[in-house]
């Protein structure tokens, strides 16, 4: 069995394993603590990889606090980005950790996302497409954004996403429509992913608009 031949404290304060002569891994210090290890002491191999194991979640613990700590993150979007560094494994443990703080709110995520790129302009498609990128499940995300969209007409205001498809129009593409380069606009609004209808009336109303100018 491999012997657990040295044991270093680093300046990060875990503490380095050498088996055999050789560095195996590190060992946060409550981990270290609870495994009672002792130099001499001979580890099956399971209980190596285990400690290992353990080792590694409370590594991608402390990675997973840290991102939470720059922004709100869904639960997907942090595990993606957690097994980036750390296997699925430790990456999952990680997350669950977080839920079990109550650190991690998807619904609450989605719709301050939402809300957020509705107020970039962004069309209904791009947002929904945003938020399963960022690890919101495609029902969830809907539901967000129909929410956002339902408060909008209760408060009375007009179709967000028609309002953003004329703000678009307003700012980026008036030089281009008054070069009659109006399929142009029209191809640039779809790949932003408004639909038919809202570029249709979109652009409606800015040539009603530059007819009445």
């Amino acid at each position: 069995m491999p012997k657990l031949t040295q044991v270093k404290e680093t300046k990060r304060g875990r503490y380095a394993l050498f088996f055999d002569g050789e560095f195996a891994f590190s060992l946060d210090e409550d981990t270290f603590a609870m495994a009672g290890l002792h130099t001499g002491d001979e580890l099956e191999e399971w209980q190596i990889h285990d400690l290992q194991t353990k080792s590694d979640t409370r590594k991608a613990v402390d990675k997973a606090m840290d991102l939470l700590a720059l922004r709100d993150h869904a639960a997907g979007e942090l595990y993606q980005k957690l097994c980036r560094s750390f296997d699925p494994h430790s990456a999952a443990a990680a997350v669950a950790k977080m839920q079990e703080l109550n650190l991690l709110d998807d619904a609450g995520f989605a719709r301050r996302r939402a809300a957020e790129l509705l107020r970039k302009r962004k069309s209904r498609r791009a947002i929904l497409d945003d938020l399963h990128a960022k690890g919101i499940d495609r029902g969830a995300a809907a539901e967000a954004v129909e929410a956002l969209f339902a408060q909008s007409e209760e408060d009375g205001e007009e179709n967000p996403e028609l309002a953003n498809a004329r703000a678009l129009v307003e700012r980026h593409y008036a030089a281009k429509l008054a070069q009659g380069k109006w399929q142009q606009v029209a191809a640039a609004l779809a790949r932003r992913g408004f639909s038919h209808s809202v570029i249709r009336q979109a652009l409606a109303d800015a040539e009603t608009e530059e007819t009445e100018a």
